[in-house]
């Protein structure tokens, strides 16, 4: 045992040696480098698509039917019965191959539509497989989205500054910034335009207020939302063209 030792003692004074003669330092191994965690999405970013998206991603499942606003249906396997580019009517009630005296689609979302004419064709064609699609909204209407009380989209039924509708929409939550309220809206060219307006400022006189058009978009972001995200958003959303009464 003592020899086993007295041999360890004469190989750690060996070392010592060696490095003295080396230059009289003693080599230190680089420290192993600790590993920089990614840094996760940025918060802000996330709660922007979680408020923005289900709105777009639900859009065309949840959207009502109104006057001028045009669908296409579609029968599969049988395209005498399906027809495309069907102008809603001021009525509401749009005519179809065999059904007298056509159908009421007013306040219908797509799928309720889709559910009316597959019953009514069950009496000429085995399991009938239909879908009926919004390929424009043609009726006035503005949404008001992101942290205000109540978002959504709203018939246009008179004229509408941006203050009445955020009323509209129940109002600026706590967390609104209402410094960066975004407006975008379809310019004739067929062109997004984005504007960022600041409330405060429109009270206080040094900005003008704007009237909407039908179309029209107001977003109320949070405060530490990103308003690049946003923008992306809306880009990258099919469902914002149909809004503004254009064709996905």
């Amino acid at each position: 045992m003592m020899k086993c030792l007295f041999s360890i003692v004469a190989l750690f004074c060996l070392t010592f040696a060696i490095a003295a003669e080396a230059g009289g330092k003693v080599p230190l191994t680089s420290p192993v480098p600790i590993p920089t965690a990614t840094p996760p999405a940025s918060a802000d970013s996330n709660e922007s698509e979680e408020s923005l998206l289900p709105f777009y991603d639900n859009f065309l499942a949840e959207y009502v039917l109104g006057p001028e606003d045009v669908i296409s249906v579609d029968v599969f396997g049988h395209a005498n019965y399906s027809k495309s580019g069907i102008v809603v009517p001021p009525t509401a009630r749009i005519s179809y191959p065999l059904i007298r005296g056509g159908i009421f689609v007013g306040g219908k979302t797509t799928e309720q539509v889709a559910a009316i004419i597959q019953k009514e064709l069950n009496e000429y064609i085995i399991d009938p497989q239909v879908t009926v699609t919004l390929d424009k909204v043609g009726s006035a209407r503005f949404s008001v989205l992101g942290r205000v009380a109540t978002p959504g989209i709203r018939p246009m039924n008179r004229k509408y500054s941006l203050y009445e509708a955020i009323a509209e929409a129940g109002g600026i939550v706590e967390k609104g910034d209402r410094n960066r309220v975004v407006l975008v809206r379809m310019e004739r060219s067929g062109q997004l335009s984005q504007s960022v307006l600041d409330l405060e400022k429109m009270l206080q006189g040094k900005q003008p207020v704007p009237y909407l058009q039908p179309g029209d978009q107001i977003i109320v972001p949070e405060k530490r939302w990103s308003l690049t995200k946003i923008f992306d958003i809306i880009g990258r959303a099919s469902a914002v063209r149909i809004l503004f009464g254009s064709p996905l």
